[in-house]
Formats: structure tokens, sequence, C-alpha cells
């Protein structure tokens, strides 16, 4: 019985900064309130690419911009969890479809009744098919409806899901593509969208639906798909897992599901307390245990300051 939601954690933080002043004054405390709070999710493994859990507090530290800040709130448990999904339904997905859908039944059965997942197609067009729910049959049905035909609006739809996580109830919020990350039809570009992602409290995976190695044959989108997915993914602290035979997609989907369970949350108030709107980058680093081999973070690279 380790589960406990990460907005319990944030309101008993918040309580007790309330309740308590630790010798600071009435100004040092309005500040602290009208301070943000970032949250950085952070996966370690270990050489062998195992989970490491069991860390604590002291194990971390967090520096934005290069300097150091107090980790003010700390979890390692399994909070619940909001996923978006997009999928990709378009022609250069065709016989990896099946497998694709497998994967996706795959991640839901990990779901729990506390998590809740929205679905967004895309082919020529993104459409969001299923807002977010807690009943993983609702997305499963609208995908047991797919027909690959058409372009690839990847972008698009990593936009849309985008727009439906704000409507997310759950703390921890995840994205979850299923491509081949070959976009050649979206309106938004990849630049764009990789500015949406830093400004959004969200982490991005994917499930690469990759070719063999050998390129011959396939489009120059096709063949950058494997670098795009992951430049989006590694910005916001999530990965991009490829999967050459659409065999292995399921097995990639169980990998994220893992992940996303077995992560620690670090949050702090920043020293830099200017609402300027620019970039911050964030770099966690790890106190290395004795007797275990080298640890390795996964976290988000960074964020955007509030604006005036």
């Amino acid at each position: 019985m380790r589960r406990s939601t990460l907005a319990a954690s944030i309101l008993a933080l918040s309580v007790l900064f309330s309740a308590q002043t630790f010798g600071q004054n009435d100004a040092e405390l309005r500040l602290k309130v009208d301070t943000t709070l970032v949250l950085i999710p952070v996966a370690v493994t270990d050489a062998q690419n195992r989970f490491v859990l069991g860390l604590q507090k002291d194990d971390f530290r967090l520096f934005e911009d290069g300097v150091e800040q107090k980790v003010a709130l700390f979890s390692g448990e399994d909070a619940p969890l909001s996923v978006g999904l997009v999928f990709d339904e378009s022609g250069s997905i065709g016989y990896k479809l099946r497998n694709s859908q497998e994967a996706v039944a795959r991640f839901l059965k990990t779901m729990t009744p506390d998590d809740e997942t929205s679905l967004v197609e895309f082919s020529d067009t993104a459409k969001l098919s299923v807002a977010f729910t807690s009943d993983g049959a609702k997305i499963q049905d609208a995908l047991s409806k797919a027909q690959p035909a058409g372009l690839t609006a990847m972008l698009d739809g990593v936009n849309t899901a985008l727009r439906e996580m704000k409507n997310a109830k759950n703390s921890r919020k995840a994205i979850v593509i299923v491509s081949d990350g070959g976009d050649n039809n979206s309106k938004y570009t990849a630049e764009q969208i990789e500015s949406l992602v830093r400004e959004a409290d969200v982490q991005i995976y994917a499930m690469g639906v990759f070719e063999p190695t050998l390129s011959f044959g396939l489009t120059t989108e096709e063949v950058s798909g494997p670098r795009l997915l992951s430049e989006i993914a590694t910005q916001t602290g999530g990965r991009a897992f490829s999967a050459s035979l659409t065999s292995d997609l399921p097995a990639v989907a169980s990998r994220i599901a893992v992940e996303l369970r077995n992560q620690y949350v670090l949050g702090y108030y920043p020293k830099n307390g200017a609402r300027d709107g620019k970039y911050r980058h964030v770099e966690v680093k790890l106190a290395q245990p004795k007797g275990v081999s080298t640890l390795k973070a996964h976290w988000r690279l960074g964020y955007y300051a509030a604006a005036e």
C-alpha cells in the first residue's frame, strides 16, 4: 500500500508552510506562497538499465541554471497518472497497425482506477477521439475502428493532446506517442511543437514503429522520424523507445508503463523569483551509493518561468 497521490503530498506541504513559520517573517512566507513550485519527475536506472528504487531525498541534488536549489518536496511513491495517447493511423503505419493496437491494449492494462487516459488519433489531420476517462474500454473501442490511410500529421496530434492535457485531473501527466515519426502533413512545425512541449508540465514518451535499419525506399520524413521523436521526448524527461520489429511493440509499451510507475518527483521553489517568462535549465545530480553500479537519471530538462 505504497500508493499516495502527489496532490496529497503537495497539500500537506502547503499546510505545513501555512501552520509553521520556522522563524520566517510574514514577508518571507508571502514570498514562498507567491513562488511557483516546480515539479521534476526523475527516473533512475543502473548500468543494466534496471529501475532503481529506494533512494532518499538526500541522494538528489537539484540545479537551476547552475544554481543549486533546495528540494522542498520529495516523493518516491506511485501517484495517479493522466496519460494522453497519440495514435498514428496514417498510410505509412499499414501492416504495423495491429501490433500498435496490441501495444496500447498492453499499456492500458497497467492503468489503475485512479488513472485516466485520453486518445488522439491522427492521419491527414488530428482529432480528439476520447476525452480523459478511467474506462480503458472506450479507448480500445475507438482504436478497433482504425483504418490506415492518408498522410501523417503527428505534430498536430501532439498539439491536440497538449490541449486536452489542460483538462487532466492528476498532477503527474504524460503523453505517449505511437508512430513511425514520419510527419509530412502537420500545420505545426517541429520547432513550434518543441516550444509548446517545453511550456507544458508533461512528460512525453514515444513508441517508435520503425522499419529495419536499411532505409532504402523510405521517405525523408520516415528516415528522420526516430530523431524527431527522440528530440521531443528527451527534453521533457521522457524517452523514445524504438521497435524495429512490430512484434516488439507490446514489450515497449510495458517498458514505458513501468518507467512511469517507477519515478521520483522532486519539487522546489526557484531561488530566481523573476517572472520574466524565460527558459530555465534544470539539472539533477545523484549520489552514488556504495556497492551499486553507476546510476543514470532521466529528468525534465527545464521549464519556462511565469511571466508578469
